[in-house]
């Protein structure tokens, strides 16, 4: 992954991008610099076709014996992505990162032919599903994804994330403008917001970026993952 009134700035544009068309699909690779669970890494996420016009949309985060992997294989219908299959995974080898990072696997399907999702590998029997699925709904990763082409957009940022076994709305919202630096070179960018009582996820967002310039993610106050773009291709 993208309740409150917009107000001012952020709201004028919004509404000036309101009829602005939805951006075609389009490969690309982007390196990023990590820091997961206080354990600095090196991070890559890429969106490849993968054929039937869908495709997949991957994560992997690796370093100080830590690893972090998350993809989705998505399907392209009009204007709507919809998730399709999922896998989450990560791993400490050795050391610090062993006792930080428990081993875990979970594959996620979407299967729309029967409108339900359903979990299987490290996941608790009442996380399993099956979940109904409705149109729209999406699942973590093509959430972060879909962010950055619903602000450009001047969409809702208004998310069904149907997830580990259950369902849970996230809204985000403007958080003000920062300006961030990739490759060299400074970028405004729009931060956006979702929190709940223990968990937080920001965005940096910038328009002609295909990525988030910057991704964190916070658990009880205390930042679980945080990637800044270092360059995209």
């Amino acid at each position: 992954m993208f309740r409150t009134p917009l107000r001012g700035v952020a709201l004028a544009s919004l509404l000036a991008l309101a009829s602005a068309p939805l951006a075609a699909v389009e490969p690309f690779a982007a390196d990023y610099g990590a820091n997961y669970m206080g354990m600095q890494a090196d991070g890559r996420m890429t969106l490849a076709p993968a054929g039937d016009n869908r495709w997949k949309y991957s994560l992997d985060v690796s370093g100080a014996g830590a690893r972090l992997s998350q993809s989705t294989v998505f399907e392209v219908e009009g204007d709507r992505w919809r998730p399709v299959s999922g896998n989450d995974s990560q791993g400490g080898e050795n050391g610090l990162a062993a006792m930080l990072v428990k081993k875990r696997s979970v594959n996620a399907t979407y299967d729309w032919s029967s409108g339900q999702a359903t979990w299987e590998g490290d996941v608790k029997p009442d996380r399993r599903g099956p979940v109904k699925l409705q149109p729209g709904d999406v699942d973590g990763m093509l959430m972060n994804l879909a962010l950055v082409r619903d602000f450009k957009a001047g969409k809702p940022l208004n998310y069904r994330l149907v997830e580990d076994g259950r369902v849970r709305r996230q809204v985000f919202k403007p958080a003000g403008t920062e300006n961030i630096t990739v490759a060299g070179k400074s970028h405004k960018a729009t931060k956006v917001t979702w929190k709940d009582e223990d968990r937080s996820i920001t965005a940096w967002i910038v328009d002609d970026l295909p990525v988030p310039a910057r991704i964190l993610q916070q658990r009880d106050g205390r930042d679980h993952i945080d990637l800044t773009l270092k360059s995209v291709r």
